[in-house]
């Protein structure tokens, strides 16, 4: 009972934390720290959720949690005979922690087929360009730049982009959409949407959703920025939204509309960089919440 008591007190602090983190005013200092914060937020919710569950249902073994779970499976009997509540608990908990694993995989396997088609696609429509040597161009009168992230990432303009934008501005647009492809953020964003697309109802999960996704492009921009002026970043970044961009295909990494001012803001003056004290004090949060829900489910209480 001991371990299900401080997963679900850690399950409640990490809702907490989601809701706070969600309005912090530092994670625009310091991007890729809060995307690392909010991932590790949502490995520990997601482990201490449905740990509170399975936890509560192996209490009869009467041995801890990962104990339990494996003398369940074995098939062996409990100290203590079942009854109805401990049943339910471990019917909730594995149905609970199959889902989160489902929805992952089936975002992912979704996404996979939706840039293999797009891959395609980019046959047909698109070709190479001697001014943007490696950058497959886009026949589309409207502006658009993304990447096709993966295993054979590819950088995408179209003709109206390299009509909207000059030659600085289009490099800063290709050093920004080059950072996403080095970095993977496709894979930090993937089990953000696939908890969106299981829990649409949560306000939380959208909010945290859409930050996570401003703080990649803040990421992006930050590695962009070392290739390139800033200043000329956010002035591609204005054409791109007063000219009514093409949206970015899904499954792609591309401009969002709605991020657009808070990054060429933050690109136009720039805010100090986080303490390093700060720093280190939520390097630590980090560890701590990796750690925390698997020492729960590992040890004994």
């Amino acid at each position: 009972m001991i371990t299900a008591v401080a997963l679900a007190a850690l399950a409640t602090a990490c809702a907490i934390g989601s809701w706070r983190f969600t309005t912090a005013r530092w994670t625009s200092r310091a991007p890729r720290l809060a995307i690392t914060l909010w991932q590790a937020l949502g490995v520990a919710w997601g482990l201490a959720t449905s740990g509170t569950l399975l936890a509560f249902a192996v209490q009869p073994y009467d041995m801890g949690l990962l104990h339990g779970l494996i003398f369940f499976a074995d098939g062996r009997p409990p100290q203590q005979s079942w009854d109805l509540p401990h049943v339910l608990a471990m019917i909730a908990g594995i149905t609970q922690l199959a889902m989160l694993v489902i929805v992952t995989v089936a975002a992912g396997v979704q996404t996979l087929r939706a840039r293999r088609r797009h891959r395609m696609l980019l046959r047909l429509i698109s070709h190479d360009n001697p001014v943007v040597p490696g950058v497959r161009v886009l026949d589309h009168p409207r502006a658009a730049a993304y990447c096709v992230p993966g295993l054979r990432s590819q950088v995408v303009v179209s003709e109206g982009a390299l009509k909207l934008l000059s030659e600085d501005e289009l490099s800063a647009v290709l050093a920004h959409e080059a950072a996403h492809v080095r970095e993977r953020h496709d894979l930090v964003l993937l089990p953000f949407a696939a908890l969106r697309r299981a829990l649409p109802w949560s306000k939380v999960v959208r909010d945290a959703h859409a930050q996570v996704e401003l703080l990649v492009e803040m990421a992006a921009d930050d590695r962009a920025r070392r290739y390139c002026s800033p200043r000329r970043l956010a002035t591609a970044l204005l054409r791109f939204g007063t000219a009514g961009a093409m949206p970015t295909p899904q499954g792609m990494l591309g401009v969002h509309a709605q991020h657009v001012m808070a990054r060429v803001d933050r690109l136009v003056k720039p805010d100090p960089d986080l303490a390093t004290t700060s720093r280190y004090g939520l390097v630590t949060l980090v560890v701590a919440l990796v750690l925390s829900a698997p020492l729960l489910w590992v040890v004994p209480l």
